[in-house]
């Protein structure tokens, strides 16, 4: 008798057998019924394809694959998924189509968004961050598409600018986004943005914006709505002769011992500032102007080198356009000057003083701890900018009619809202990344089965603790 003492090998047949990710399909499920939302989109199509159907599918597929239009359909188009949203067979057009419609109709369905989670959920308050970004746009159709300052670091692509509301600690849910052209700056969309927000927030709720969005016209909106606003302001001169020059750590209250801030405050009639003084901001401006003192320093000895080589300049000084004829005439200081001497004229340019020091300002009488605590915890919207672009993955947005961007992006603002309703029901997914949650989702993995018979077996498989949490121990598919 012999014995077998090692393993045979497996032969591989091809089958039917399919199986794809259906965690971030039940999810999309799930939260798709709890707001309602399919009598917000069904009441724009009532006719061909269910309108609802398609958006639960580009939504699934922006939380799983997500790539672009023509492979969302090619993801779609396969019988146990087009089985699963009750679709049948379609072309990729139809996708196209679904994004239009929904573009078109873009502000009501934001508006009927806000609805829907107002009255689903009782929000302990309704504080606000505001912020703004901008995305890049693949076409040159699109009129709403401009260049200007690019915060993907693209500026040779035209982009839009997309302004987000979101509730801020500890509920961290978006509840508004507005789109404007690439080349409007953040102070101006700032009124579309507080326009579709303020008839939601309670009286005396806090908005929060940063620097870029400050502008009087803007705060004085605020105080007319009977709420109350926090920002960031520059500092200017008045600044260094009222606060900084004569500013005295014993004087001033310690705010933060672990990064050495120490704050003052200053009441005006219509508003109080908070200045801010950081040690661990301090050293951390002084080493970078420093860097910079060396840099411009070794500039300037390498175009002192060329004039006294008499050699052309280095290429990276000069224009570089066969179009454009120039003529250079450089002179420096350092035949005059020493090295040590050459920095110190660089550090005087470079150092203002107001190295460490930042300033806030509100119409409300908050302490210095408070006030510092509310704008620190403003980085959770710059949380949902990453998670929408890096995560959700809503950039390169590569749609060309006005309609079909914005409704693209209502596509990846539910994809943010179901992670972000996700992480404030459930507390111990608090802290978990978007990206966690997407892949702990997408594992859970349904695979079908045809067996011989002509019978299809359904086969679930990969539950994770998270996904478990998320859909519920017995979740009923629909």
């Amino acid at each position: 008798m012999k014995k077998q003492t090692s393993l045979r090998t497996e032969f591989i047949t091809p089958n039917e057998n399919i199986s794809f990710p259906i965690g971030t399909i039940l999810a999309v499920q799930k939260y798709y019924g709890r707001l309602g939302l399919s009598e917000i989109f069904g009441k724009h199509k009532d006719r061909g394809r269910d309108i609802n159907s398609l958006i639960k599918a580009l939504v699934s597929y922006r939380l799983t694959e997500n790539q672009s239009i023509t492979k969302a359909a090619d993801w779609t188009n396969r019988r146990e998924v087009l089985d699963a949203f009750n679709l049948k067979p379609f072309e990729q057009r139809t996708f196209y189509r679904a994004l239009e419609i929904i573009g078109d109709n873009y502000l009501e369905i934001i508006a009927d968004i806000q609805d829907a989670l107002f009255q689903r959920y009782d929000f302990e308050h309704t504080n606000v961050n505001m912020d703004w970004t901008s995305l890049v746009l693949y076409g040159d159709k699109c009129p709403i598409g401009r260049h200007g300052y690019s915060r993907d670091h693209r500026p040779d692509k035209k982009q839009i600018t997309v302004g987000v509301t979101e509730l801020s600690n500890p509920i961290n849910v978006p509840i508004g986004m507005t789109v404007r052209a690439g080349n409007v700056n953040d102070q101006v969309h700032f009124d579309d943005t507080f326009d579709q927000a303020k008839d939601r927030l309670r009286e005396g709720s806090m908005v929060v914006i940063d620097q870029g969005a400050n502008r009087k016209e803007n705060l004085d909106r605020v105080e007319r709505s009977k709420l109350k606003y926090l920002t960031a302001r520059q500092l200017n001169k008045s600044d260094d002769k009222a606060w900084i020059k004569d500013f005295d750590k014993s004087e001033a209250e310690l705010v933060d011992e672990r990064y050495g801030i120490f704050g003052l405050k200053k009441k005006f009639p219509s508003r109080i500032n908070y200045l801010f003084f950081s040690e661990h901001l301090y050293e951390q401006q002084m080493e970078a102007k420093l860097r910079k003192v060396e840099r411009l320093f070794a500039e300037a000895e390498k175009i002192q080198q060329s004039i006294e080589n008499n050699r052309k300049l280095p290429k990276k000084y000069r224009i570089n356009n066969p179009l454009v004829e120039c003529e250079y005439s450089y002179q420096t200081k350092l035949a005059l000057l020493s090295e040590c001497e050459a920095k110190k004229i660089l550090k005087k340019a470079s150092i203002t003083g107001r190295e460490g020091f930042f300033c806030l300002a509100s119409n409300k009488n908050l302490t210095l701890c408070e006030a510092l605590a509310i704008y620190r915890q403003k980085d959770s919207i710059e949380k949902i900018f990453h998670s929408l672009k890096n995560e959700i993955e809503i950039r390169p947005l590569r749609v060309w009619t006005e309609p079909s961007i914005y409704g693209a992006l209502i596509i990846g603002f539910l994809a943010q809202l179901i992670i972000s309703l996700i992480r404030f029901e459930h507390q111990d997914l608090k802290h978990t990344s978007p990206k966690s949650i997407k892949i702990s989702l997408s594992n859970l993995t349904l695979t079908v089965e045809y067996r011989k018979s002509g019978h299809k077996r359904r086969i679930f498989s990969n539950f994770n603790p998270l996904s478990t949490v998320v859909l519920g121990r017995n979740y009923a598919i629909t």
